[in-house]
């Protein structure tokens, strides 16, 4: 049983590998933009679009809508950097139906990638939102003390998103693959459906917690009577779901 795609190679040269993680990466990739490539390719305006255009419009309209639930102002913003996560999460645990295939999210290093982007985004946005001075002032809040504890989570957050999602997603292709050695054919083909739906849970919390703290650097400050500086709006985290 491979616990991870890392280790099924499919090429090697020296030190250079290819394994299933690169290759279905990849793959994913290429089958996201050339998929959004074709049902973009012919938007109208008429009253009767596509049913692909339908089906694109509720899912850019929902993705749209939990950011905007969560707290962040002109969704349209970090639509291509949310919904992107979202997409990729879920299209790698959908696919997992295909034989032979294996989803890059449950190797560690694909889990880091995607972490590491949400850790360069977060400061991205929140200069974009506050302006450098403002988001560095960030850091310092309340008092300057709280400098170095802010700095270790933004590290140790990255880390959590990281081995969260690796955890869940191994964790249900284990237990498939045990099932499927000791059991019938019947309950293994019933955790299969069960992973589907947990690999869409996934993508979802891995999306809103990315939303959570890019509105976190992003929302403006402004001062109270006091002179002490107050969110402007409270984050939205209401009914996130935990996995």
């Amino acid at each position: 049983m491979q616990l991870s795609p890392d280790q099924i190679v499919f090429w090697q040269y020296g030190v250079f590998k290819l394994n299933a993680t690169i290759a279905f990466t990849w793959a994913l990739m290429l089958v996201l933009a050339v998929g959004s490539r074709l049902i973009t390719r012919r938007l109208t305006d008429d009253v009767g679009p596509s049913r692909w255009q339908s089906l694109l419009e509720i899912v850019v309209t929902g993705i749209e809508q939990q950011i905007e639930t969560v707290g962040l102002k002109d969704p349209r913003r970090y639509l291509d950097f949310l919904g992107t996560l979202f997409l990729f999460v879920a299209t790698a645990a959908l696919c997992t139906i295909i034989p032979g295939y294996e989803s890059p999210t449950a190797s560690l290093s694909t889990t880091v990638a995607l972490a590491l982007t949400v850790f360069v985004a977060v400061p991205w946005f929140g200069i974009r939102g506050q302006g450098l001075g403002g988001y560095l002032r960030s850091y310092m809040e309340p008092t300057f003390i709280m400098l170095p504890f802010n700095i270790i989570s933004e590290a140790s957050r990255t880390l959590a998103l990281a081995v969260r999602l690796f955890g869940n997603m191994m964790s249900g292709a284990m237990i498939l693959a045990i099932l499927v050695t000791i059991t019938p054919f019947l309950f293994p083909v019933v955790m299969t459906v069960l992973g589907l739906l947990t690999g869409l849970v996934q993508a979802y919390i891995f999306a809103i917690l990315a939303a959570v703290y890019i509105a976190a650097a992003t929302r403006a400050r402004k001062p109270d009577a006091k002179g002490q500086s107050e969110p402007e709006q409270p984050i939205a985290t209401e009914g996130l779901v935990h996995g």
